[in-house]
């Protein structure tokens, strides 16, 4: 089927603390997820599309930090505001956009090279993940 797995598995944890919160382990790595107070959480952490908007800027952030080192380019830092809205389409399905603005900094950057790096932002895994192809999820109960 597919080309392999991407990481270790991710472990998300109910805590017993209010409706919502949440404990998310990926190796060494633990964060908290919850609703906000609007939707009836305690707001002690990041929220689902919180989380989906994070994954998407941090892997732009870091495929344009690796092509940048690749390319020996002075990208000295990046900085994305990432938003999320949700529509219909002219058919009435469910439509997602993302909106991202990226700053790059670096004075020394080319204009050539900030176009560029836009386009390659782009291609990061996480982009390519919700956009190209198609996504299958699996939800069984874990057994033992």
């Amino acid at each position: 089927m597919g080309e392999g797995k991407t990481g270790g598995l991710v472990r998300v944890s109910s805590t017993g603390k209010g409706k919502f919160q949440h404990r998310i382990h990926a190796g060494a790595h633990e964060i908290t997820a919850d609703e906000p107070l609007s939707m009836g959480g305690n707001d002690t952490g990041l929220a689902p599309y919180d989380l989906l908007r994070a994954a998407l800027g941090v892997c732009k952030a870091m495929t344009l930090r690796m092509y940048a080192d690749h390319k020996n380019w002075p990208l000295e830092g990046v900085d994305i505001y990432l938003s999320h809205e949700t529509g219909k389409d002219g058919d009435g399905n469910k439509t997602d956009r993302f909106s991202c603005d990226i700053t790059l900094r670096g004075d020394e950057l080319t204009e050539e090279q900030r176009g560029r790096l836009i386009e390659i932002a782009d291609k990061c895994p996480v982009h390519k993940t919700l956009t190209v192809g198609s996504v299958t999820i699996e939800s069984r109960e874990a057994q033992g």
